[in-house]
């Protein structure tokens, strides 16, 4: 059978990710290609960081896009700033803590775990109390947004409580940025990663990350190379800084930083408290119809994300078959259980421009309907 082009069905995107991209963005993604150090190009790269700067709260200049997934900006984090001789207290209430464990041991660090339950946020007293117990850690990782459960964890306290025992921190907020409020300057946050498939709505490939004055000072200071050729901000920056001659690094996803660009221009147009606000009112609605269907949620009301609505599946229906009736009656994705809550629990997604209130209509009548059948 001779192979033809791919069209891809129109799917209304409401799992943990990617969320649905709008015309706008995907117009963008469709410009000419030009050079990735073409002057127009270098120009248009100042104002993503311009951008991103608006978008995660910040003036620090370290402000930039990876080109790679959210997974890449997290381990440009840590590899970045950590080493062997290093202390690094992580906070792990779901799959993404554990994926910071496993950067933190590939590295060669000294780790200390701070479990908190599936489903929780992150506990800032037992947080403090590790680090009362353990005064050498220089480090704090954490996940602002748990993905795999719809726990937020208070970002603030947490830094805080880290900056009080002089430690900088590592924040995962691939799925907090755009959705949740996120101040990444008045928080004292010093790394930051996030990705441009959730909250902002872009395609997925790119990592918004930043570093606070101090981290980019402990880069500096390194006395041994960053693992990650790729990854080495020392040269990335090279490449992003705004100013001079810019140093060749690699070749930059052209078209994707043209939707990234066009992403993070609708978020500022829109006002980004105002999107933190559109997200809470579609969560509300969504909730309170995923309750009238006897869906549970695993997350107490108070430390639940509204980009990521994670329900217990009720006893006797099979997870698999209602997504499949979904995807295949309605055009619409939601995501499966992860870790502990694999073949346990739905992740309905309402990221970015997926947060609509036709969105919500949509998936409340299709799963009111997949229900009745399946039950």
């Amino acid at each position: 059978m001779a192979i033809q082009s791919f069209i891809p069905p129109q799917r209304t995107l409401m799992g943990p990710g990617p969320s649905d991209v709008s015309q706008r963005v995907l117009s963008a993604l469709a410009r000419p290609t030009i050079g990735h150090l073409d002057p127009e190009f270098i120009t248009m790269m100042d104002e993503v960081k311009q951008l991103l700067q608006y978008a995660f709260k910040t003036k620090n200049e370290n402000t930039m896009a990876i080109s790679a997934p959210g997974s890449a900006g997290m381990e440009a984090c840590f590899v970045n700033l950590i080493t062997p001789d290093d202390t690094v207290v992580v906070c792990r209430n779901g799959v993404f803590g554990a994926r910071m464990i496993e950067n933190v041991q590939r590295i060669g660090a000294k780790l200390v775990i701070v479990d908190s339950p599936w489903g929780r946020a992150v506990e800032p007293q037992r947080l403090e109390d590790t680090l009362k117990a353990h005064p050498q850690a220089n480090f704090v990782a954490f996940v602002h947004a748990e993905t795999s459960t719809g726990a937020c964890s208070d970002a603030k306290s947490l830094c805080e409580i880290a900056k009080r025992y002089q430690c900088l921190t590592i924040v995962d907020a691939v799925t907090s940025l755009g959705g949740i409020e996120l101040r990444v300057d008045d928080w004292g946050i010093d790394a930051i990663y996030s990705g441009s498939q959730k909250c902002l709505s872009c395609v997925p490939g790119i990592s918004p990350v930043s570093f606070s004055e101090q981290a980019s000072e402990v880069i500096q200071r390194r006395s041994t190379p960053v693992q990650s050729w790729f990854l080495d901000q020392s040269l990335v920056m090279g490449y992003w800084s705004g100013k001079g001659k810019r140093a060749y690094h690699h070749t930059a996803p052209v078209n994707s930083l043209y939707a990234l660009h066009e992403s993070l221009l609708m978020l500022q147009q829109e006002g980004i408290e105002n999107a933190w606000h559109r997200h809470q009112s579609q969560h509300q609605v969504l909730a309170q119809g995923l309750t009238e269907l006897g869906l549970n949620f695993i997350v107490p009301e108070a430390e639940r994300l509204p980009q990521l609505n994670a329900v217990y599946i009720p006893q006797g229906i099979d997870d698999a078959s209602v997504r499949q009736m979904l995807l295949q009656e309605y055009n619409l994705e939601i995501g499966a259980g992860l870790g502990e809550f694999a073949g346990k629990a739905w992740r309905i997604g309402l990221m970015g421009f997926t947060a609509r209130r036709e969105n919500v209509a949509l998936c409340l009548t299709a799963m009111a309907e997949a229900l009745k059948k399946h039950r």
